[in-house]
């Protein structure tokens, strides 16, 4: 009688698993170009012809979940309501109190991704048009041209070349002020009222302040558009306008460095922002940045600094859940039998990893 019963159980056990086994698992991901994306309607990407390399070796099917939010993908993962969840995920201990990992998928870590205008300095026209240096530029136009037609005013009437009309004498009166600033003047139009002359003499002597004040403001100004304009790295990224998303590796990492950001709920909302111009920099996943500036930067974009805080993304999977074992069992296949290489290759080329 202990003999039977404990062969029914055996039975009754190996049915179950069996129908486990042939109930299709529920695999979360979200949108996250290149690891996942929709393509047609289905979801593609580096992450998803991973999992069917996977799946296919452990001998499962499956069904993917799309998900609109990253937290909400790790919040199903974490209650069960899918079997594993699959993108960028990073491994880090915070969230392993709650989930448990596969081994690593992919190695990672953050970089900055910055607006470059072709020639990777700062835009020389856009110093040269900056307020600062249109207010020096018109403020020295004003000065010449104010202090020519107070020359014409004393000259008029003693030599030809200032005996115009008011309007007629704007161009050759400011001519005659930037030929005194720039040249010493016109030794054939000399001043030759008393008042002309006193004023002539203080044209020169002021002008060689004039000018090296001139030069010193425009200097001045464009090293300083240059210094607050230039992004070489992260160290940069203080008082620009950074942005990153919410809730992740990132923001822990501009949090503990105590750097002002701008949070966004995906990634997509803040890539559209940044092409926008509404951001500086941009600090973020390294391989989802690169992926942006080589297919939708239009050679707008440039990554700036190397990785940096490198990371590790795996599979998300509910505590103590089963599929452990099965998964890395087939990652490690992949990896021997060069499964892997190619999928990697064919998302991400030859780049280092």
């Amino acid at each position: 009688m202990f003999r039977t019963l404990l062969l029914l159980a055996l039975m009754v056990f190996a049915a179950s698993a069996s129908a486990q086994q042939a109930e299709p698992l529920k695999v979360g991901t979200v949108n996250r170009p290149p690891f996942s994306m929709a393509a047609d309607g289905d979801p593609t990407g580096f992450s998803i012809d991973l999992w069917s390399g996977l799946a296919e070796r452990m001998g499962r099917s499956y069904d993917f979940v799309i998900f609109d939010s990253f937290s909400d993908m790790l919040a199903a993962a974490e209650t069960g309501q899918v079997d594993a969840a699959i993108a960028n995920i990073s491994i880090t201990a915070e969230r392993e109190l709650t989930l448990d990992f596969s081994q690593p998928i992919f190695s990672a870590g953050l970089q900055v991704l910055i607006h470059d205008d072709g020639t990777g300095s700062t835009s020389v026209w856009k110093i040269l048009l900056s307020k600062d240096i249109l207010i020096a530029v018109g403020l020295a136009f004003g000065l010449l041209l104010g202090g020519g037609m107070l020359m014409w005013h004393f000259e008029r009437g003693r030599q030809p070349y200032f005996d115009l009309a008011p309007r007629e004498a704007l161009f050759p009166a400011f001519w005659w002020a930037l030929n005194l600033v720039v040249n010493g003047g016109f030794e054939e139009r000399m001043p030759r009222s008393p008042a002309g002359r006193f004023f002539g003499v203080l044209l020169v002597i002021s002008s060689l302040f004039i000018v090296s004040v001139f030069v010193a403001k425009i200097t001045s100004v464009m090293t300083v558009e240059a210094i607050n304009t230039s992004i070489g790295g992260l160290n940069d990224l203080y008082g620009k306008r950074v942005g990153t998303v919410e809730r992740s590796t990132a923001a822990d990492f501009l949090d503990r460095r105590e750097m002002r950001y701008e949070g966004y709920g995906d990634p997509a909302t803040m890539l559209t922002e940044f092409a926008e111009g509404e951001l500086d920099a941009l600090v973020y996943d390294a391989p989802i940045l690169a992926y942006y500036a080589n297919n939708e930067g239009d050679g707008t974009t440039r990554l700036a600094g190397p990785i940096f805080l490198r990371e590790s993304y795996g599979i998300a999977l509910p505590s103590g859940s089963d599929l452990a074992e099965e998964i890395n069992q087939a990652l490690l296949n992949m990896r021997e039998d060069g499964s892997y290489d190619v999928i990697y290759r064919n998302w991400f080329g030859d780049a280092d990893r």
